[in-house]
């Protein structure tokens, strides 16, 4: 009780709610609001301008502005990290099956939370 572990992982639990995040629209990459002014909706020039160019791309077409268009190789990369997040998981429950320690089902989450914040990013 009350080790540098426990609390470390309390941390990682509370953080969200110190400081809020946003994904860009874009990307998906982490975003850190403002103290001031407007929420930031992109995390980069380069993501506004790519998102302008895609709703007008599809202006006309009956394809909704909001609908994700993926190249093969952004769907492909995307899969990529979905099974990596699955394999992590995985290990989880089978460290839990084998009885592992608290260290190391530890390091495995922070592994696991890792790989699924890399996808929840769709570019």
């Amino acid at each position: 009780m009350g080790s540098a572990r426990e609390s470390a992982c309390d941390a990682l639990v509370s953080w969200p709610m110190t400081r809020r995040l946003l994904a860009c629209l874009w990307c998906g990459r982490e975003i850190v609001e403002s103290e001031s002014g407007r929420r930031r909706r992109y995390c980069r020039q380069s993501c506004r301008q790519r998102a302008y160019e895609h709703r007008n791309s599809v202006k006309g077409t009956g394809i909704p502005e909001d609908s994700v268009i993926l190249s093969a190789q952004e769907a492909a990369d995307l899969a990529d990290r979905w099974f990596a997040a699955r394999c992590a998981a995985e290990d989880i429950a089978t460290a839990i099956e084998e009885g592992a320690g608290t260290d190391e089902l530890h390091e495995l989450s922070v592994t696991l939370m890792k790989l699924t914040r890399e996808a929840e990013r769709l570019r």
